[in-house]
């Protein structure tokens, strides 16, 4: 592990707590990502955050000559409530922990796409998020209210941990149009919990 992710793995574990499992991911061209499990019994909530996508900073791929030490670094957050869903749901519970290997695709898009993940974009998996999610892509959220940025020393950027919030695909679509901010005041006006792995889109046509 490089010194950045080791810094990472502190600040999540200075957080959360020592993760009760930890899975990893390798995919070709890239980095191996881990992704940790962090169970939160007092909230009801069970975090995932992955490890490796910050061991290099994020370039622009159209940049001629990208500096290997210069440009943004980040890891990824998703937090879920764990438990019964509602309504249809009945008692059942999510598959969440089934989410691991989406996040490390997400994790890993810098590296083999090219793609500079910051707060405000569309993050698409392709699929459910775990089996039975009506969600199929997230919101890139602001970093910082969970947990705080790892500094290095210049020219690098600090680590930053982005939250992701799960977007059904009509909740996707409207955001294409309207902007990440109009769906964030839409679901707040609505007091959506973002965290129910069985929500509902929120209303989109008043």
């Amino acid at each position: 592990m490089n010194d950045v992710l080791t810094l990472a793995d502190a600040r999540l574990r200075e957080t959360f707590g020592e993760p009760d499992a930890r899975a990893s991911v390798t995919f070709l061209g890239a980095e191996r990502i881990e992704v940790l499990r962090f169970p939160d019994a007092e909230a009801g909530t069970v975090r995932y955050a992955t490890l490796g996508m910050s061991a290099g900073p994020m370039t622009d791929p159209a940049q001629a000559l990208a500096d290997p030490e210069v440009g943004p670094r980040a890891e990824l957050l998703l937090t879920v409530r764990a438990g019964s869903g509602e309504g249809g749901a009945g008692t059942r519970g999510a598959e969440t922990d089934k989410v691991l290997r989406p996040l490390a695709v997400l994790a890993a898009s810098p590296q083999v796409e090219g793609v500079v993940v910051a707060p405000g974009a569309s993050l698409d998996t392709g699929e459910p998020l775990w089996p039975g999610a009506p969600f199929t892509s997230v919101l890139v959220a602001e970093p910082g209210g969970l947990v705080e940025d790892v500094a290095l020393g210049p020219p690098r950027e600090p680590v930053r941990f982005l939250p992701l919030l799960p977007m059904t695909p009509a909740e996707a679509a409207w955001k294409r149009v309207h902007g990440a901010e109009a769906l964030q005041e839409r679901w707040l006006r609505h007091g959506t919990d973002l965290r129910d792995p069985f929500r509902a889109a929120v209303p989109l046509g008043e």
